[in-house]
């Protein structure tokens, strides 16, 4: 475990008692701990409160903004930002450790190779490792962007990488997945409808067949047995669903307008 780092530990919460104490512990080497609340009906807050963490409470505002709201809270320029069910290995707090060995890191961010665990295995190929993120950064040069979902971290310097792995304790139940990528892919068609982004028929067939065939074969997600085969392919019809959404609200849309147009 390396010394306490310059750093603020950021982490955006709800209803995740199960997880958020394995987490905090898990990057015990930050200099502080801040947990972004955002309306837990169970143990959360307490068991964050019990552990150390700074605790805030704020309304659900989407991923980009609640995650940006805890970086601009933190006591450090530097953050690390995790989600509850995540866990720093202890290669990665080396690393980390080794990024400020000489005072401040080299780099304005730093990406993590996070392994996904699904159905009861730590995934090591296609989608599910090594899933590169950024969630070291230094906040005077990089920030959350503000999207709903599937935030990132937008920097105005050089990304490094740092070794070892971060851990996603994901799919802890298959109903659990599912529904989220429910939730993301309703998420998802609402934001590019709102951009005015439109789907098509190619796009719905085209689109899922890629990301299937990305992830099983090119990035080699057959090895991981039928655990790489479901993840890949709940991926794929996650892309589907999010298409299909899409053309959803542009129907709806249309039939709004050809209701009105004979008011007019």
């Amino acid at each position: 475990m390396p010394a306490s780092l310059p750093l603020s530990m950021i982490v955006i919460t709800r209803d995740a008692e199960d997880d958020i104490a394995e987490c905090l512990a898990s990057a015990a080497f930050a200099a502080e701990s801040v947990v972004v609340d955002s309306g837990s009906a169970d143990h959360t807050v307490d068991v964050a409160a019990s552990c150390g963490a700074r605790v805030l409470h704020r309304a659900w505002t989407g991923f980009g903004a609640q995650k940006q709201f805890g970086v601009d809270s933190a006591s450090h320029d530097w953050v690390l930002c995790l989600d509850a069910d995540e866990r720093v290995t202890p290669a990665l707090a080396r690393s980390l450790e080794a990024a400020f060995a000489r005072g401040e890191p080299a780099c304005a961010a730093y990406e993590l190779a996070r392994r996904n665990r699904f159905l009861g295995r730590w995934l090591m190929h296609g989608e599910g490792y090594p899933d590169r993120i950024v969630r070291v950064f230094d906040r005077r040069r990089a920030r959350w962007s503000a999207d709903e979902v599937h935030e990132h971290v937008v920097a105005s310097g050089p990304v490094g990488r740092l070794d070892g792995d971060l851990l996603h304790l994901s799919a802890e139940s298959i109903e659990r997945y599912i529904a989220k990528q429910n939730r993301y892919t309703t998420m998802q068609a609402d934001l590019l409808h709102a951009r005015g982004v439109r789907s098509t028929a190619p796009a719905m067939f085209v689109s899922p067949l890629a990301r299937f065939v990305r992830n099983y074969v090119l990035r080699l997600g057959f090895l991981d047995g039928a655990a790489g085969f479901a993840h890949s392919a709940i991926g794929a019809f996650a892309s589907f669903l999010k298409h299909v959404k899409l053309r959803a609200l542009e129907r709806d849309a249309a039939a709004r307008v050809a209701v009105d147009e004979p008011r007019r």
